[in-house]
């Protein structure tokens, strides 16, 4: 009798647990404030790192201009625009502009194959568990930011671009 006693305390103990857990979760989601970076803001720092493993910290590009886009491998928008922001780096990279392409939960070889089928050269950032695209607070996907050499937040662009909006944006946000 003592045995089924216990086993049901052990039982009710973990429900309740479990309860707890799911209304919290329910009520983060749901119920808090989440601060959406905007126009005007400082842009959230970060640290990634890139297909070689180097570290990039968005702060570290201060004095640089830097277009700061959010993609995956299955979105056909962000695929679009890809070879316009490749075609548009290489005429502003050494006009003070950095590209920085997060991609957002990806596997390696995922990532690895997609840039590589479409030729990109810029920084590609692996965001893996998500923490920058939460800071950020992405939603949808292509989301872009550009950011002034101050590290200001200029404009928040959300949607796929044509090569003539990125090379607008580009003017905007060189040094």
């Amino acid at each position: 009798m003592g045995n089924k006693k216990t086993r049901f305390l052990f039982r009710l103990g973990l429900l309740l647990i479990m309860i707890s857990a799911i209304t919290y979760a329910f009520y983060q989601q749901f119920f808090t404030e989440k601060d959406r970076v905007q126009a005007g803001d400082q842009a959230p720092d970060f640290v990634l790192e890139d297909l070689e493993g180097n570290q990039v910290q968005l702060s570290d590009l201060k004095g640089r201009g830097v277009f700061l886009n959010f993609w995956g491998t299955w979105c056909k928008p962000c695929e679009q625009e890809m070879p316009y922001m490749e075609s548009q780096y290489h005429r502003y990279k050494n006009l003070g502009v950095e590209i920085l392409a997060v991609n957002i939960a990806e596997s390696d070889i995922a990532i690895e194959s997609f840039v590589e089928r479409h030729g990109l050269t810029f920084p590609v950032l692996k965001d893996k568990d998500q923490a920058v695209t939460e800071a950020y607070d992405i939603i949808p996907i292509p989301t872009s930011f550009l950011i002034d050499k101050n590290g200001k937040v200029l404009k928040v662009i959300t949607g796929a671009m044509t090569e003539k909006d990125i090379a607008n944006y580009m003017e905007l946000i060189k040094s």
